[in-house]
């Protein structure tokens, strides 16, 4: 009998002992003088393997010392279960160390037992060929039951052919050969001898089920993957990993199976399309389930496979993961109940719902752990014996009587809760009822697009759009379950028209959206499993024509409407760059951290974003001044996360992280940075303290690669689409200049030291600038050098004459139609204020200090309104008339509409009291 450790044996006495356990009772009399091999204390695999060594070490096989290691390490856990309180991840570890230890031991047997026959299997190198036993389901979640079956796949690395016995006789195949290993193994594993058995073995899950051979090569299993392999697969594939030998894990020879499956089992595009695959595998085992209930009611009381059980659980994981692991590999992992947690991290579902799931997978697998425990039995449906339902519920610390059962009412909230949440999930996109179909008289069967049939019964106009493409080939060629799911999202578009959800325009823009995407099925199923994503999308697309366009461009942000927290939470660098450094690591982890995948990564996070924001602006949750913000703030995080990568990737880094500076001048140096806009930035280094007079002499040599890498990074176009377009005219000496430059090179530059120096319109330029990415050290030795540019004493005269032709010579690159009035160019428009402001910062900070930091048009008008350098009045009207010119040039942009007005309708649209303001100030400083 087993003698619990002090250090956990409970202060009180347990509600329920092991002993009522009939599997506990018989070993105890079988294997009494066996029980005391085991040291106290929870088993590990360290304990497990001396202990098999000593059943071995008194006279029993290796088959028969696996078999009573296991009873043994069972009946241990049982007390730890019951009795001592042990969590359940403790228990599920123990098992899955059991597993591991057992297969690795008999899987080294097998193979020296088969070597002996027929020799070694070498593939054409002479090299010993590999092989591994995957476990999946539970085993390789290291999740394993305490009576579980071990769900296995046998791989070998390489077709070749074996050396032959002794004699020279006996060569075969790597193929037969392997095939015999995998039956040897499962002799010293799975067959029923007087001893029992270690584990039942299920080999369903390889390749072609229990009709495909017993092991399978990296090759069969590559061809399978890309030929035959079906959708619920992938989510048996997800929890796979080698879990035998132990060397081929620690050495990482088998980390080639990674790269095979992680492409099947993860999409690089949001795979909603599964949701189909995985509801009709539900339906069959629930229908199965219910099959099997037929007559024997006690099996309704499935804590696993009924409504509410584990594989629900399991299944609102996978399925998450599934979809979205392919981008977001910061998700995947194999355990369930981490996978909850990283959903709920990642926002795929809410923290109260991943807590609530995950106390009900730990819950459910301790009363499955309880079943199992009375007879050894894989069984998850609750006993009909009212004493052993009593023991379930006092172990568990709850009564069960006749009249009320705590356990049962416990277990029926625990399934409802589950139900709930999986039933929300996976039926969300399931047909809606006839009424929800209709436009005009939409009952009956389902329809596809391109019936005549249904698109008479759709409005006129959305009709007349959908019919542009409804009968094209390209439509015709669609499967049909591809024209039903556009059948149910023009329906939809008709139903928000038809109850005022939405406006007909806004229908008729998603039909042009959707025209691009007929062929992408991916986002055609994201809509038909989101109705609350398409209904707001059609919201969005009524306020505004930009959106469209930018959706056009990619179509993946729909995902982004699904987010609750898109309406409240505002964008956050410091949370952002987190994200994408555990995007990073989620790489490393799945060995797919190439260039690719993280140029891909930054693009797809950037787009996300984008329209996060956009998604705020047009629906009025945020003023154009703090779109501004928010994207200045996102351009800052990308450059900064694409500085620490790319360094990591520069061949000639000479030092751990870069001594680098990135400068924001124009709207991403005054935060105004628009959807779209490019980014206006310098390339700083200060290595000057560093290494020897020969390693100086190459740092600028490295910068300069560091910067080229830089820049391609942020421009190249990948699948996922593009980032930036990166300006460099603003550097010193401009397109002729260095594209990186000493910041010791650049203070003389701006300050007039040497015959190198910057022209007036360079410092008009750094009124705007300021750091925004690289080392913060030398934040402030930049910020030094503007501020000795913007206070050094000048001839103010001379000043506004070179202002005033700088200004002369933008207008005259941008000319305005006579009758016109354009926000931004025209006289009264936002450049005058821009330069008019530039003039005074660069006359007037010397004195007023105020004006020297980089606050903004708006904020430095009324400050220079303050120190009396403007009329009153001036500078707060000006300030006033810039934020509103913004906001009709904002308007304009995102509606598509130009930002030139015919001059005779500025009293109209209100323009003429922005337009006059402006007028003013600049009078007051140039005239």
């Amino acid at each position: 009998m087993t003698t619990l450790d002090p250090a956990i044996v409970p202060e009180t006495a347990p509600a329920a002992l092991a002993e009522h356990s009939r599997f506990v009772q018989r070993i105890r009399r079988r294997y009494a003088p066996e029980l005391n091999l085991l040291p106290a204390g929870q088993p590990d695999r360290a304990a497990i393997e001396q202990l098999i060594a000593a059943l071995q070490a008194g006279g029993r096989p290796l088959a028969g010392a696996l078999r009573v290691a296991r009873h043994l390490i069972l009946e241990r856990l049982a007390v730890l279960d019951i009795e001592a309180g042990a969590a359940m991840h403790e228990i599920t570890e123990v098992m899955t160390s059991l597993a591991e230890v057992t297969l690795c031991l008999a899987l080294q047997q097998a193979r020296a037992e088969q070597d002996a026959l027929s020799g070694a299997a070498r593939n054409a190198a002479g090299e010993v060929i590999e092989f591994w036993v995957l476990g999946m389901g539970k085993l390789g979640a290291r999740e394993l039951n305490v009576s579980s079956d071990i769900d296995l796949i046998y791989v070998y690395d390489d077709d070749g052919q074996t050396d032959g016995n002794q004699h020279g006789k006996g060569s075969i195949s790597a193929h037969e050969y392997f095939a015999l290993v995998a039956k040897r193994l499962y002799a010293l594993i799975g067959e029923v001898t007087d001893d029992g058995q270690v584990f039942r073995v299920d080999l369903a899950l390889r390749p072609n089920g229990n009709s495909g051979p017993a092991a399978v090569s990296m090759a069969m299993l590559e061809e399978y993957f890309l030929v035959q392999g079906r959708e619920w697969e992938r989510f048996a594939w997800l929890k796979s990993r080698v879990v035998a030998p132990l060397e081929s894990v620690q050495s990482g020879s088998a980390l080639g199976l990674r790269s095979l499956v992680a492409p099947f089992v993860y999409r690089r595009y949001l795979d909603y399309g599964v949701f189909e695959g995985l509801r009709q595998l539900h339906r069959k085992i629930r229908d199965e389930a219910r099959s099997r209930a037929v007559g024997r009611p006690e099996r309704a009381n499935d804590v696993k496979l009924s409504r509410g059980g584990i594989r629900e659980i399991e299944f609102t994981a996978q399925l998450l993961q599934v979809v979205r692991g392919g981008q977001f590999p910061e998700i995947r992992t194999r355990s369930t109940v981490k996978a909850l947690a990283k959903l709920a991290e990642r926002g795929l579902m809410t923290a109260e719902a991943a807590e609530k799931l995950s106390a009900a997978y730990v819950f459910l697998r301790q009363v499955e752990h309880r079943i199992q425990f009375l007879d050894d039995q894989q069984t998850h449906c609750l006993p009909s014996n009212d004493a052993d339902l009593k023991w379930i519920a006092r172990s568990m610390g709850m009564t069960c009587q006749l009249e009320s059962c705590q356990l049962l009412d416990r277990l029926g909230e625990v399934r409802e809760i589950v139900a709930t949440e999986f039933d929300a999930l996976l039926h969300d996109g399931q047909a809606p009822s006839n009424k929800a179909n209709g436009c005009r008289s939409c009952n009956g069967p389902a329809l596809p697009v391109d019936a005549e049939e249904f698109l008479a019964k759709l409005p006129t106009e959305l009709a007349t759009a959908v019919r542009r493409w409804a009968g094209q080939p390209r439509v015709q060629s669609l499967r049909e379950e591809s024209r039903l799911r556009l059948a149910k999202l023009i329906a939809r578009a008709a139903i928000a028209v038809r109850d005022e959800g939405c406006s007909m325009a806004a229908a008729l823009r998603f039909v042009d959206w959707i025209e691009p995407l007929l062929r992408r099925e991916s986002y055609l199923a994201l809509l038909v499993e989101r109705p609350a994503v398409q209904a707001r999308l059609l919201r969005l697309l009524g306020l505004a024509r930009w959106p469209m366009r930018y959706l056009m461009l990619h179509p993946g942000v729909i995902d982004e409407l699904a987010d609750s927290r898109l309406q409240h939470d505002r964008f956050d660098g410091a949370v952002f760059l987190q994200d994408l450094q555990g995007r990073h690591a989620g790489w490393e982890r799945s060995g797919e951290a190439h260039d690719e995948a993280l140029l891909d990564t930054l693009r797809r996070a950037h787009h996300a974003e984008v329209f996060r924001t956009l998604v705020r602006d047009i629906e009025g949750q945020i003023s154009v001044e703090e779109a501004g913000d928010e994207l200045s703030a996102l351009a800052d995080a990308i450059l900064q996360c694409t500085i620490d990568w790319t360094w990591a990737r520069l061949k000639q880094a000479h030092r751990p992280s870069p001594r680098f500076a990135v400068i924001a001048y124009g709207k991403l140096g005054g935060k105004e940075l628009g959807y779209g806009g490019d980014l206006d930035v310098v390339f700083l280094f200060d290595d000057s303290d560093e290494g020897d007079e020969a390693a100086k002499d190459l740092v600028p040599e490295i910068y300069g690669a560091f910067v080229r890498k830089l820049i391609t990074w942020l421009t190249v176009r990948t699948s996922a689409g593009e980032l930036f377009d990166i300006d460099t005219a603003l550097r010193p000496n401009g397109n002729s200049g260095m594209l990186v430059t000493s910041l010791a090179s650049f203070e003389k530059y701006q300050t007039g030291r040497g015959s190198n120096t910057a022209w007036t319109w360079e410092h008009q330029a750094i009124t705007r600038a300021r750091f925004c990415a690289g080392d913060a050290s030398l934040a402030e030795r930049f910020e030094a050098v503007r501020r000795h540019v913007l206070t050094a004493p000048r001839d103010q005269a001379a000043l506004r004459q070179e202002i005033q032709a700088m200004r002369d010579k933008v207008r005259a690159a941008h000319p305005i139609r006579a009758g016109k009035f354009d926000v931004k160019h025209s006289p009264g428009g936002m450049m005058d204020a821009e330069f008019a402001l530039q003039f005074l910062v660069l006359a007037h900070a010397g004195a007023h200090p105020t004006l020297i930091a980089n606050a903004g048009a708006i904020a430095l008008l009324q400050r220079a309104e303050a120190a009396g350098l403007l009329p009153d009045g001036v500078g707060s009207q000006a300030a006033n008339a810039y934020r509103e010119l913004r906001r009709a040039q904002h308007r304009a942009r995102l509606d598509e509409q130009p930002t030139a007005v015919d001059a005779a309708d500025l009293a109209t649209l209100g323009l003429d009291h922005h337009r006059d303001p402006v007028l003013a100030l600049w009078q007051s400083v140039f005239v």
